[in-house]
């Protein structure tokens, strides 16, 4: 027999399909259109997505704060040139940032929460022009957090501002520390250590 968890997962592989089986034919355009109402960071009671936040930590106890978090998505646009320079290459309208929008959007909520340290993410929607991230935040200073032993190491200084160092999942992602093998070998210590060679 499958478990509570299970079935959630099953129907998050196809979420529109599944969703507007379950709920209505228009179940998952609604729920986009109510995402698009919220703003950008909006803080929310518990987690869409249960098995997600709960095998990347989250727990319903105090101390855990969820997040959801818009970003745009596609390429980014460069400021204009004042003149004097060849614009050719400047890739004004096509500029692509170096992180993914996962990533940025861990980054918009811990501006947003700084006495909070981000734990880790998972998308949630996304539509032509938007996609939605739910973050899973600690409150690393909340007595119930410094005694828990499967989280109290967040509340140590080295991890502090974690997010902006590229050390959650997302962030390890982008700079190409999943891989593993002959493949990784210019990923590590950094792209940046070996002259921006990373596969």
């Amino acid at each position: 027999m499958k478990g509570l968890y299970q079935h959630i997962r099953e129907i998050w592989k196809k979420p529109k399909k599944n969703i507007n089986e379950l709920l209505g034919e228009t179940a998952w355009r609604d729920r986009l259109a109510s995402f698009r109402r919220e703003p950008a960071i909006l803080k929310i009671e518990r987690p869409t997505r249960l098995d997600r936040a709960r095998s990347l930590g989250y727990k319903a106890k105090q101390g855990y704060v969820m997040v959801r978090s818009r970003v745009t998505k596609g390429t980014t646009k460069r400021p204009a040139m004042a003149g004097g320079r060849r614009p050719k290459r400047y890739g004004r309208t096509g500029f692509t940032p170096g992180k993914s929008g996962q990533m940025i959007a861990e980054e918009k909520v811990s501006r947003k929460y700084p006495n909070l340290e981000v734990l880790n993410s998972y998308w949630v929607g996304e539509d032509g022009k938007h996609k939605w991230f739910e973050v899973i935040l600690v409150d690393k200073s909340h007595p119930v957090i410094k005694k828990s032993k499967d989280i109290k190491w967040i509340s140590k200084r080295t991890h502090k501002g974690r997010v902006h160092r590229g050390l959650t999942s997302a962030g390890r992602k982008s700079r190409g520390l999943r891989v593993k093998g002959e493949r990784a070998s210019k990923s590590r210590p950094s792209v940046r250590a070996k002259g921006r060679k990373a596969n």
